[in-house]
């Protein structure tokens, strides 16, 4: 993990340290792994893997070609963009898929830990698909979350609502290290 990856996890679970937390929640990619440690440790909970909330597949943009492509201002990214949807990607995961997927990890972990707060280590396109499921918005109406940034959804059987999004105070940082949006 790099210098800045590293402080920003370990602000992270400074952060959430002092949360009731009862369950902590990684996906199968190290870097999620590694952003969880501090807290793992910090709390002594061991992480349990929750293989469906891993990143969206982007198909033949994966291994670091998507950026590449929306920096190039790529016509497919440009696209992708307009239509809010990661599937115009060649090979990516189909949008329907992709939401009904997330949308089942959620409820699954709802449902496994009634009344439980959980700290879920995952990935921006996820992130960006619980909000905009529990807001009702646009798919990518919260895309571009910060590395590190806290957002936090509450899911009952009636409803999820979200309390907060992108929060990176913890970081002490005021800028925003996204991509910038495709216009």
């Amino acid at each position: 993990m790099a210098p800045e990856g590293r402080r920003q996890a370990e602000a992270v679970a400074a952060r959430l340290g002092a949360e009731r937390i009862d369950a902590i929640y990684v996906t199968p990619f190290r870097r999620t792994m590694q952003t969880a440690a501090p807290l793992t440790v910090h709390l002594g909970l061991p992480p349990r893997v929750a293989a469906d909330l891993r990143e969206v597949h982007l198909g033949d943009w994966e291994g670091g070609l998507f950026r590449k492509m929306v920096a190039d201002r790529h016509p497919v990214a440009q696209r992708m963009q307009a239509e809010e949807r990661w599937d115009v990607i060649p090979g990516a995961e189909p949008a329907a898929e992709f939401t009904t997927r997330v949308r089942r990890a959620v409820e699954r972990l709802a449902h496994e830990h009634p009344g439980r707060r959980l700290a879920v280590f995952t990935h921006g396109g996820v992130i960006a698909q619980v909000l905009s499921q529990a807001s009702g918005s646009r798919p990518f109406a919260f895309h571009g979350v910060d590395n590190g940034s806290v957002s936090h959804v509450v899911v009952t059987a009636e409803s999820w609502i979200v309390r907060c999004f992108n929060d990176t105070s913890h970081l002490g940082t005021t800028f925003s290290r996204s991509a910038a949006p495709l216009t």
